[in-house]
């Protein structure tokens, strides 16, 4: 479990005063102690950055005086809904001044919504300079009611299923990223705009790659990813592990079991760290799934998952009196993930570029709608056996949006358990949707609102629809090369994400 801990002393009040908070009783007993050493930690910052993972997966954020977060802290925040309205290339895809169909009413002239921070995120972000810490906020509507298009919401609204049925999901994230080194400082701003990305970072790969996990090749990204890894470790993230993968540069970071909210907070957290750190060391780090550098190979994020019972602690996936293998449960958990595979798949894999590791030309990639014990072109891997038997999930992009792409799943599992897998019939022995195009053919055809609500549904598909739009665009002017990465990719992700 991620662990947030705390060393600053605990405030006394606070607690039953006038706020957004008590007036809508948002906080939990853990929340509300947990705003009081907030409070008293204050005293130790200079800044704080209150952040949201937008719809893309994008950490959005405003820093805040420590003194001004003292009262942001129980009253929220205004924040534009702009987030929610533009695409990855930041191109208008909802008519927020028209009708814009999304059925959020404070979306028409883009009006505020209120980001209430969760102090049970709150971290003092490590390094030199202003002190600064870093808290995730909670997306409401001026009613108080969760936002619709919140995917923090989203999850919490799945983990409430789990706590019903007396279950908790635990899981371990395997990511995968490029480490390159900057050879200049341009922006990259000539020509950007609404929908128009500039040019992408101009980077050097740091080796040649192509040599698995080989001692000196890590030795060549060490000067970065162990300092990374040593702030990754005084943020109380549970990490495991640093890699050099195959590509140049490319680096897989994991971390030991977390719960599910833990792990899509850390997830955002690694990630928005990781290229602040990268960055500041004269390096960019990219979580785009197959960069435009040569010899890039595509990169995952796999995601470990069990379930445990809460009164026993036991893992249901666990198979009595076998060394491997699933349970039952564990089964029919799988069975829940691939009758949904494709419909989700998008929330999984979220941009054009990564599709290109499904392409069945890579002999690693998970491009099979099944699940197996060894076979990695299956998209299920079963791991390990009795208390530690999990899934591994290898579909992800690692630019996915934590919230949602564990949602998903989390959702699907849950329907398998449940006994509700069969559906749509897209499931065992179908290949996972082939580019972006298809993916969002299968969304908007299937039953993700049932799982999102239908204006998160409907404007994760206009978001979608406008970035293939551009791209298939650009592509009908370009003549790009089959199996080539895009420029137009490298300008929308690279930098981005």
């Amino acid at each position: 479990m991620y662990a947030r801990s705390w060393s600053a002393p605990v405030a006394e009040g606070g607690v039953g005063h006038p706020s957004f908070v008590t007036d809508h009783g948002l906080w939990d007993a853990g929340q509300l102690a947990a705003a009081e050493r907030v409070e008293a930690a204050l005293d130790d910052v200079d800044f704080v950055r209150l952040a949201f993972a937008d719809p893309h997966g994008l950490a959005r954020s405003k820093t805040l005086t420590a003194q001004v977060f003292r009262g942001v802290l129980r009253d929220g925040m205004n924040f534009s809904p702009g987030p929610f309205l533009f695409d990855t290339g930041h191109a208008v895809a909802v008519d927020f001044l028209g009708e814009h169909g999304i059925g959020v009413d404070e979306i028409a002239g883009a009006g505020n919504f209120v980001l209430v921070p969760d102090p049970l995120t709150f971290q003092v972000l490590p390094g030199d300079g202003p002190r600064t810490a870093w808290v995730i906020g909670d997306e409401y509507l001026r009613d108080g009611t969760p936002h619709p298009l919140s995917a923090r919401a989203v999850l919490r609204r799945v983990l409430r299923r789990y706590a019903e049925q007396g279950l908790s999901p635990v899981l371990g994230l395997e990511v995968e990223w490029y480490l390159t080194r900057r050879l200049d400082d341009e922006p990259g701003n000539q020509g950007n705009g609404f929908g128009l990305q500039g040019r992408a970072p101009r980077v050097a790969a740091v080796n040649a790659g192509y040599q698995f996990n080989l001692d000196a090749a890590y030795d060549t990204v060490a000067p970065v990813t162990d300092p990374l890894a040593l702030d990754l470790l005084a943020l109380g993230l549970p990490l495991r592990s640093m890699e050099h993968e195959s590509g140049p540069g490319q680096v897989e970071t994991t971390f030991s079991p977390m719960s599910a909210l833990d792990t899509a907070d850390a997830m955002l957290l690694f990630r928005t760290h990781t290229k602040r750190l990268c960055a500041r060391l004269g390096h960019h780090a990219s979580f785009m799934s197959q960069p435009l550098l040569d010899a890039a190979d595509p990169s995952g994020w796999h995601l470990n998952q069990s379930v445990v019972e809460d009164a026993t602690g036991r893992n249901v996936f666990g198979a009595e009196g076998l060394t491997g293998g699933l349970s039952p449960q564990g089964k029919a958990y799988a069975d829940g993930l691939l009758s949904w595979a494709r419909e989700l798949c998008m929330l999984s894999v979220p941009t054009v570029n990564g599709y290109r590791r499904l392409a069945a030309a890579h002999s690693l990639a998970p491009t099979r709608v099944g699940c197996s014990v060894e076979d990695r072109t299956a998209m299920l891997r079963v791991v390990g056996s009795g208390a530690g038997t999990h899934i591994e999930n290898r579909v992800g992009e690692p630019c996915a949006n934590p919230y949602l792409n564990i949602a998903a799943q989390l959702s699907a599992g849950l329907d398998g358990l449940a006994g509700a897998a069969a559906g749509s019939g897209d499931g065992p022995g179908q290949v996972v949707p082939q580019s972006l195009r298809e993916a969002l053919g299968a969304f908007t055809a299937g039953r993700a609102g049932h799982l999102l609500g239908a204006p998160l549904a409907t404007c994760l598909a206009k978001l979608k629809e406008s970035e293939l739009r551009r791209f298939e665009g650009w592509c009908a002017q370009a003549a790009p090369v089959p199996g080539r990465v895009t420029e137009w990719e490298q300008r929308e992700y690279f930098g981005a994400y």
